[in-house]
């Protein structure tokens, strides 16, 4: 029998851990087989992403994109679906999951393993650039996975947006503070994860020092980029999913296009990072990694969604 999961019946029962160890798990796996199918009409978009992974199962991600949604009477969600699990030996369909559960575990799941796997482990100051909702789950995903975090700052570019996440988890008693200055604060930190809708970069490589992670999430179209040239040419480059990267995203296309790397930069993906072929070459390398996202991390997390829903009755 199919299992149907909301948001609510699963979210409270996940940790940031189990998402990323599940993540980890998946990419010991059979290198998946995925597939996209994009269709639009007045700027709107039903995107379904599809994956198959030998010995986990199939998931068939399938939701709407609808951009003027938040400015309806009552505001409605952007994006909007779900995911469909279905039993690798039988071929039955076991699982509907919320898709906005989904994507709030496996996008900051996936920033937060390659972290664990790239980031110096005595890490202790991060800055988030970014004030919305992803925002929000980065706090939370890095101070559980680097609980030697002292300091957690946000930047966004419009500052009333920082200091009122930062208020949020003030109240909450945990220390996050909202920063107006960038590039000082870059250049303190250990850990920067960018997660913003920019289209141009605005993160500068010469900000960063010595054994810095850089982690960027947002720019998730051909047409966008958080950071510049030298951040790339400055960093050991790693990424999720060599084929969900290149050729897809312009935070790594747009400088493949223009010379400024190589596809042999790239050092790693995810299952060579796990498998421990690739990685960070000493303490005084300065990492980045691109999450690109994909239909396989959002198999791997529906999956898990789905056994730990089971296992709660």
């Amino acid at each position: 029998m199919m299992r149907v999961i909301s948001f609510a019946d699963a979210d409270r029962l996940l940790t940031w851990t189990m998402v990323a160890d599940a993540i980890e798990a998946g990419h010991r796996l059979p290198a998946p087989e995925i597939g996209d199918m994009l269709l639009s009409s007045d700027g709107k978009s039903l995107l379904n992403r599809a994956a198959w992974i030998s010995g986990l199962g199939i998931a068939l991600k399938s939701v709407t994109v609808y951009p003027d949604n938040p400015r309806k009477d009552p505001p409605l969600p952007t994006v909007q679906g779900s995911v469909l699990v279905f039993d690798e030996a039988s071929g039955a369909p076991v699982a509907l999951v919320d898709g906005i559960l989904v994507t709030k575990w496996k996008t900051a799941g996936d920033s937060v393993l390659g972290a664990r796997l790239l980031a110096r482990p005595d890490s202790r100051k991060l800055v988030i650039c970014g004030a919305g909702t992803l925002a929000r789950s980065l706090v939370a995903a890095y101070r559980e996975v680097f609980p030697g975090l002292e300091e957690i700052r946000i930047w966004n570019r419009t500052p009333e947006k920082a200091a009122q996440l930062a208020a949020e988890w003030q109240a909450q008693g945990v220390t996050v503070r909202a920063v107006t200055d960038l590039a000082a604060t870059v250049a303190e930190s250990d850990i920067v994860s960018t997660a913003t809708m920019a289209v141009a970069p605005f993160l500068q490589g010469d900000w960063l020092r010595p054994g810095t992670h850089v982690d960027l999430i947002g720019a998730y179209r051909p047409d966008m980029r958080e950071a510049d040239d030298a951040v790339l040419a400055r960093g050991e480059l790693f990424v999720d999913s060599r084929r969900t990267t290149i050729g897809h995203i312009g935070e790594i296309e747009i400088p493949l296009q223009q010379g400024v790397i190589d596809a042999s930069d790239i050092r790693g993906d995810l299952a060579e990072l796990v498998s421990g072929g690739a990685g960070r070459t000493g303490p005084e390398a300065i990492t980045v990694f691109k999450n690109g996202g994909g239909a396989h991390l959002d198999l791997m997390v529906a999956d898990l969604i789905s056994r730990t829903v089971a296992a709660k009755g």
